[in-house]
């Protein structure tokens, strides 16, 4: 039966083009904004998630750039050990020219004069952005590393390592004095290679212990960088949309639209087709 008050079959119509161009415009904003949910409306559950878990990534990043700068300042520390180790060895090898006779003690004392003030010199430029782990007395140093989520409590893990006093050493080989020692005994000579040897194995020791520390920041920086790019990835798999399957639901939206739009013009054609039977 047609009426005129209710075109039931334009209702249905309307209704199927509403549907699609509903659906064609969630469509439309994925392939726009590349997010199948993009908020809480689109499924809470996995909004939240994935917007907790964002929050994790950016916290490791600003973990991890802070890092960089700690890594740097012990990379500078190192380096300034070693160099302090490399003097140290050519100071106890003049030491131990010093031992035999015949040596002009004055020629060496002022060779281990020059190598001490080089090791000063080495050692006030070996810190890093105003941060010095080698001159002061050694203390323990440390820095957030990443952080650990129990439920919704957050508490900070820390890694730590130890700073170095080469001015300790250059204090001890600044106070060697092959020539008096010289004057005074055969004895006082040789202890002063004993001090030169002592010192040589402190800045080696230094060197490695900011050696291992280097190495321990390196591997927490990649430890970080491959969690980041975990977290980024399991949150990508929950929230991006899959630009494949939306194009073709996309086209697929596209000619239902059309189809639907005849329908709708098809339906409301059926009124004046009743009107033809009064003619």
């Amino acid at each position: 039966m047609s009426s005129i008050l209710t075109n039931s079959s334009a209702m249905v119509a309307l209704a199927t083009l509403n549907n699609v161009n509903m659906k064609l415009n969630e469509t439309q904003n994925r392939v726009s904004t590349g997010l199948q949910i993009s908020s809480g409306k689109d499924n809470a559950a996995y909004f939240a998630i994935s917007e907790t878990m964002k929050g994790d990534s950016g916290m490791f990043e600003s973990i991890n750039d802070g890092l960089t700068s700690t890594k740097n300042s012990i990379a500078t520390a190192r380096l300034g050990a070693e160099t302090v180790a490399d003097l140290a060895q050519q100071f106890t090898e003049r030491v131990a020219f010093a031992q035999g006779s015949g040596v002009n003690l004055s020629d060496v004392q002022a060779e281990l004069d020059s190598l001490v003030s080089q090791i000063g010199l080495a050692i006030s430029q070996s810190t890093f952005n105003g941060e010095d782990l080698v001159s002061g007395a050694a203390a323990t140093v440390t820095v957030v590393s990443g952080v650990s989520r129990t439920g919704g409590s957050f508490s900070a893990t820390t890694l730590s390592f130890s700073s170095v006093n080469l001015g300790a050493i250059q204090t001890a080989l600044d106070a060697v004095d092959v020539v008096t020692a010289g004057a005074t005994s055969q004895a006082a000579l040789q202890a002063t290679l004993v001090t030169a040897e002592g010192q040589l194995s402190a800045a080696i020791d230094a060197a490695t212990s900011l050696g291992v520390s280097e190495k321990t920041v390196e591997g927490q920086q990649t430890f970080l960088s491959s969690l980041t790019d975990t977290i980024d990835s399991g949150v990508s798999s929950m929230v991006d949309a899959d630009m494949e399957a939306e194009a073709a639901r996309l086209q697929a939206l596209q000619v239902q639209q059309q189809l639907a739009t005849q329908s709708l013009s098809m339906a409301n054609q059926t009124p004046q087709n009743i009107l033809s039977l009064f003619r």
